[in-house]
């Protein structure tokens, strides 16, 4: 998914020294942006008062929007680096293109995540005959020094492992919840995990102390410890909790989101993450350049052009602004 804003401005996120060390209940509310052609979301990080939740860098949530008579989702070919693209559905389908020849649909409660390494570029569209309605979430996650450079991949998993208890069913996208781990890669301790809540059911998640948490709202209505969260926002929590109370105040679906906070201080500019002014001013010119990012063929239409950078150089800081 791509950060499609044409004012697009630098984010500075990372660095333990700005993690909340104890459990807390901040609610971010989101900011509306326009994805596209005819597809507007909500981004709820980096938002203006948190950054980072563990490695998850970037949060948008879409829908759910009625397509039936609309060409749905059309993000041209752009750029990413340094960073792993999570795609999750509720309803709908994308169809996933890459530079390294990928071409896949993505539908609900599938995985799909590529990593881009070094360097890699993609488009996502609804397909040409899709489903009407179209909800779901786009996210990143940093890679830490070791790994940011590494060969660009694909995967695509369909079968994913599920933690269930009275009233509630956690499929676990990505790392690891209550014993079950998801196959998809990961390169930080972390946890992505999409949970259904019935009405008036009652649950608790295991945590690990360890990680800083959020919970995103994808739809109805639930009480998060004791907050009650609306569909489109996203509960920060801090760290040092080994439970999470839940209770569906209608039915609802939640994504839990977490991680050992991320200890690296990263620039974050349009669709790449870095870690100085002068990689992001190199990759902008290696995308408009047409090199490094490679080709993403099959797709009908003309590759989004990078935004300019700003006047002054980018400086990395902290996880909050």
């Amino acid at each position: 998914m791509s950060n499609l804003d044409r004012q697009a401005a630098p984010s500075v996120c990372g660095g333990r020294g700005f993690v909340v060390a104890e459990p807390v209940r901040e609610l971010l509310a989101p900011r509306r942006v326009q994805l596209g052609e005819g597809t507007e979301v909500r981004r709820l990080l980096p938002n203006l008062g948190r950054r980072m939740v563990g490695a998850w860098a970037f949060v948008d949530h879409y829908g759910p929007d009625d397509i039936a008579d609309e060409p749905g989702m059309q993000v041209p070919p752009h750029p990413h680096m340094g960073l792993q693209t999570v795609s999750w559905l509720h309803d709908g389908e994308v169809l996933h293109r890459d530079s390294l020849g990928s071409l896949q649909t993505v539908r609900p409660r599938e995985l799909g995540l590529m990593t881009s390494g070094r360097a890699i570029s993609h488009s996502e569209e609804s397909p040409k005959e899709h489903a009407r309605l179209l909800h779901g979430a786009q996210l990143w996650v940093a890679l830490p020094e070791a790994h940011r450079s590494i060969e660009p991949h694909f995967q695509h998993h369909t079968d994913l492992p599920v933690v269930t208890a009275p009233g509630v069913t956690a499929t676990v996208i990505l790392g690891e919840l209550d014993g079950a781990v998801s196959p998809g890669t990961s390169y930080t301790p972390i946890v992505g995990a999409d949970v259904t809540l019935a009405g008036g059911a009652e649950a608790s998640l295991p945590l690990d102390p360890d990680f800083e948490y959020a919970v995103l709202s994808m739809s109805g209505e639930a009480e998060v410890d004791g907050v009650r969260v609306l569909p489109g926002s996203m509960l920060y929590l801090g760290c040092g909790r080994t439970e999470l109370p839940l209770r569906g105040v209608s039915d609802a679906g939640l994504m839990l989101l977490g991680g050992e906070p991320f200890e690296e201080e990263l620039v974050m500019f349009w669709n790449w993450i870095g870690r100085s002014h002068e990689e992001i001013v190199q990759a902008r010119e290696d995308w408009m350049s047409g090199t490094r990012f490679g080709e993403v063929k099959g797709y009908s239409g003309l590759p989004i052009p990078a935004p300019e950078l700003p006047s002054v150089p980018l400086k990395v800081r902290g996880r909050v602004r």
